[in-house]
């Protein structure tokens, strides 16, 4: 690669001590050298703080630790810590801090990116809990347009790009965004800003599996996971950006097919012999809001004929 780029990695963090040694740990054992490593404490009360400093005065040369004075949501702090990379970094590398890399990720990702300068985005297969993810791209695939990736997504539903830690990305993408991440897309903000990216940068795979995610720990999403949020992150990406990869006839089918999926979804809860709790709606409510639609119950009573026959059949065949 000649010269050896800096990335800067970043892990923001929030009480998250039982993991947060092990995510460190595999920044250490990168086969990769020339980084710098941000980690930022979001008022940690469970000694994450302390365990991140040991690590920062053992490697004073690599590893900055930024204490924040006020807290911060998930998605200020975020972009919060993305604003403290080095300004000489070429890439950044995310590690969210219940995650971990393997030993080759930086450098398998770098010589990937370097080899492929259009590539905004590098991604790689992801090992969540037990289970291999991000598949989808045949092999080889090192390069793709950023439409050929998204529109996987939208006609295959083959969703390439991961989380925050799954993916590396050129500091020049995230130095182009103000803010990076849009809070109002939480807790899909990753996955919109790939939409974004990708209309003007391309997409690069490496078919080896560099990251692991947990999928069992206390995290946000597991906590939203009884929402059916994924519903509403299908549904909210084909609004957002199905019109900048998909022809009019496309769009309008993908849109049809997404909308019937995710309120008849909705309306299944209302005809449920155990409504749904308060927070599930606010969740629902509050998402619909966040690409500017009303939550309206006349939507839902459209589709309370065919929920109450799903409900009906299922009950029958299920005796």
């Amino acid at each position: 690669m000649g010269s050896a780029p800096l990335v800067s990695v970043v892990t923001p963090f929030y009480n998250t001590r039982e993991l947060l040694a092990e995510c460190i740990e595999s920044v250490l054992r990168q086969t990769y050298q020339n980084w710098e490593y941000v980690l930022v404490d979001n008022r940690s009360t469970d000694g994450s703080g302390e365990v991140a400093a040991q690590y920062a005065s053992r490697f004073p040369d690599k590893i900055r630790l930024i204490r924040r004075e006020s807290f911060l949501s998930q998605v200020q702090n975020y972009n919060f810590a993305l604003s403290c990379i080095s300004p000489h970094s070429k890439y950044c590398k995310m590690v969210q801090a219940d995650d971990w890399l393997f030993a080759d990720c930086i450098k398998s990702m770098v010589e990937l990116a370097e080899a492929h300068p259009s590539v905004g985005l590098v991604g790689a297969y992801q090992l969540e809990g037990g289970e291999v993810r991000l598949s989808g791209l045949p092999y080889p695939s090192p390069e793709v347009s950023g439409r050929d990736a998204c529109r996987l997504y939208f006609l295959k539903g083959k969703y390439l790009f991961g989380s925050p830690t799954s993916s590396m990305i050129r500091s020049e993408v995230i130095r182009s965004r103000h803010p990076f991440y849009e809070e109002r897309h939480w807790p899909f903000e990753d996955a919109h800003v790939c939409f974004d990216a990708l209309r003007t940068w391309n997409f690069g795979f490496v078919h080896q599996v560099l990251t692991y995610s947990r999928c069992d720990n206390d995290s946000i999403l597991a906590r939203i996971q009884s929402f059916g949020f994924w519903l509403f992150s299908r549904f909210s990406i084909v609004v957002e950006h199905g019109r900048d990869y998909l022809s009019t006839e496309e769009y309008d089918r993908c849109f049809k097919e997404a909308e019937q999926e995710y309120f008849l979804y909705l309306t299944k809860w209302v005809c449920a012999l155990r409504p749904a709790t308060p927070e599930f709606w606010e969740f629902h409510r509050n998402r619909l809001a966040s690409i500017n639609y009303s939550f309206d119950w006349k939507q839902l009573a459209r589709y309370l004929p065919r929920a109450v026959a799903e409900k009906a059949w299922v009950a029958f065949w299920g005796r």
